[in-house]
């Protein structure tokens, strides 16, 4: 049994597979992964859904508030919203529904009776404003809405100016037996106050729906590769939200492609995985909803991971096999004691996404977990994963190597590709990418090279064994005298002070310089550290043009909902400081 405590440490690569080496044209950046993916038997997400359910029936799918579904339920009361999407609405094959949900029981139900019903699911972030949901359901035309009752509040003050005709709401506990149900649903309304009140005269709860469907009346759909499945919603922290059209073929070459990559030392239906990461997200969607879902295993869904002690009181309980996080949850919980206090022997594999992984956070995490990180990378338009680092050969600061099936490319600033050894765009190719974007044909093809690559907007470069680093954002790159200063490597470095927790680069203009690199820090308690002493610290692993001009404290920096810094935020609303 690989247990990944027990592969090779980031500086020994040893152990690497050797079998992919990178594929240069000329010595131009170019690697393409010597695997492929088979689709065989497989031709829609739906197939997925029912062959595991099939073979995995009796074993536990989703644990979420000490309530466990197994394979077979969530067989049984998907089919039967599907067949209610079917019959007791006029929603017709294609037709979108939007789903507004946490982490619960409500949502792989919800997921897989749109898709069974031959719909496309159209995933909704919960934190969103209203001005957000406005725009994200006419945008892309959502007939109906499944919603929290927490937020249908919002729906009520936005649904006059959307096309949403069926709307149903649930509450935290509905998955729930009676007694348990009633007890979570009255605490989350009258105690906590957690539900405001609303108006919809005509919303349908949501178990009445599933109550009202029939299996048996269940028409299966004629689902194909090249169907749009989900339109999953770009961030938006560069414009306007997009929606990315993620057909079955990509999702299931994602989840194949995970198989492949993520599956070493695991055993088919006998693992757990914590998930803390909201499954409306791709990367939580793609791995809990559809690689190890597929598997036949078992997924902890946490509601609210930013209750730390309440997401450590649950992992107590739990045998849990496999860790999907990222940076600011792993900092989060090795920061608390009664997590550091928990048994991690069983704990095989920890994944990473979503953010860049910091060295210190890495170190900490093994130290207390006993577990290396190993380090993906992905976006929206690629289902999400990219590449991934070999469990067995984690290469810490790395990407890793492409996924199967997939081939990347480093592109200049004039569509050639650059040498290797130096940075360029990273341009993907692959089965997981995406279709385009919906209703946007010249996003779409803006956002492809001329031979079919997907730009990322990504500066990487390639080593020569084939993995690959993030130098950083295209569009966050500073300027300082005519020197390229990349944000993540000046705050990696920053982050190693003792005294620091968590920090972010951006750029100010400057007379002198052109650009100027502004730091936002965020001190542990209790430090007095001060922004001159912090340069001096930095100046022993930082060029001088890149020791950070400006150095704000602060005591929170702003985030995604999955933790991932927004710099345009600290770039154009700079918090209210004293500068230092």
């Amino acid at each position: 049994m690989h247990n990944a405590s027990d592969a090779s440490s980031p500086e020994d690569n040893s152990t690497q597979d050797a079998r992919m080496e990178p594929e240069t044209m000329d010595g131009k950046s170019c690697i393409r992964s010597p695997d492929e993916i088979d689709f065989t038997g497989l031709d829609s997400l739906m197939d997925m859904l029912e062959r595991a359910c099939h073979e995995h029936a009796e074993r536990s799918a989703f644990t979420c508030m000490d309530r466990t579904m197994r394979f077979a339920e969530l067989e049984a009361t998907s089919r039967q919203l599907a067949d209610w999407f079917q019959h007791e609405t006029d929603l017709k094959p294609g037709d979108r529904v939007a789903i507004q949900l946490p982490n619960t029981l409500m949502f792989p139900v919800v997921a897989f009776a749109v898709i069974r019903a031959g719909l496309v699911l159209v995933n909704t972030n919960p934190l969103y404003t209203e001005r957000e949901m406005e725009h994200q359901f006419n945008d892309s035309g959502a007939r109906a809405l499944v919603v929290l009752a927490n937020m249908a509040d919002k729906v009520e003050r936005v649904r006059a100016r959307t096309q949403l005709e069926y709307v149903l709401v649930c509450e935290l506990g509905d998955m729930h037996p009676p007694v348990k149900r009633l007890l979570i649903n009255t605490v989350v309304k009258h105690v906590k106050k957690l539900v405001p009140s609303y108006h919809l005269p005509d919303a349908i709860p949501l178990r009445k729906a599933i109550a009202s469907g029939k299996a048996e009346r269940w028409e299966r759909p004629t689902l194909a590769l090249d169907d749009v499945a989900v339109l999953q919603y770009t961030g938006g922290t560069t414009g306007v939200a997009k929606g990315a059209m993620l057909t079955h073929r990509n999702l299931l070459a994602n989840m194949l492609q995970g198989r492949m990559a993520l599956t070493q030392g695991l055993v088919a239906g006998q693992e757990t995985l914590v998930a803390p990461l909201p499954l409306y997200h791709i990367y939580a969607f793609t791995i809990h909803l559809a690689c190890m879902l597929g598997e036949g295993n078992h997924s902890l869904l946490i509601p609210n991971p930013r209750d730390i002690p309440g997401f450590v009181k649950t992992l107590k309980s739990a045998d849990f096999t496999m860790f999907v996080g990222l940076n600011t949850l792993f900092v989060a919980l090795c920061n608390n004691p009664g997590f550091q206090a928990l048994d991690f022997s069983k704990l095989k594999i920890t994944t990473s996404g979503g953010v860049a992984l910091t060295r210190k956070a890495a170190e900490e995490w093994k130290r207390v977990t006993g577990s290396d990180i190993s380090e993906g990378y992905g976006m929206t338009e690629t289902s999400p994963i990219v590449s991934f680092n070999p469990l067995d050969a984690i290469q810490l600061g790395t990407i890793g190597r492409p996924m199967p099936s997939t081939e990347v490319r480093l592109y200049d600033e004039e569509g050639g590709l650059v040498p290797m050894g130096e940075p360029g765009e990273l341009c993907v190719k692959g089965p997981q990418v995406m279709k385009g974007y919906w209703q946007r044909e010249q996003a779409t093809q803006e956002s492809f090279t001329d031979d079919g690559f997907l730009r990322t907007g990504d500066i990487a470069v390639f080593q020569d064994d084939g993995y690959m680093r993030i130098v950083d954002r295209k569009k966050d790159m500073i300027i300082v005298s005519g020197f390229n200063v990349y944000p993540n490597e000046v705050e990696d470095v920053i982050v190693r002070h003792p005294e620091v927790l968590e920090t972010a680069a951006v750029s100010v203009a400057d007379e002198r310089s052109g650009e100027a690199i502004k730091l936002y820090v965020v001190l542990k308690d209790g430090s007095r550290l001060d922004a001159e002493t912090l340069r001096d610290w930095s100046r022993k692993e930082l060029a001088s043009y890149k020791v950070p001009r400006h150095v704000v404290f602060i005591d929170e920096l702003p985030k995604t909902n999955v933790g991932k810094v927004l710099r345009r935020e600290l770039r154009d609303s700079p918090p209210e400081d004293v500068e230092h």
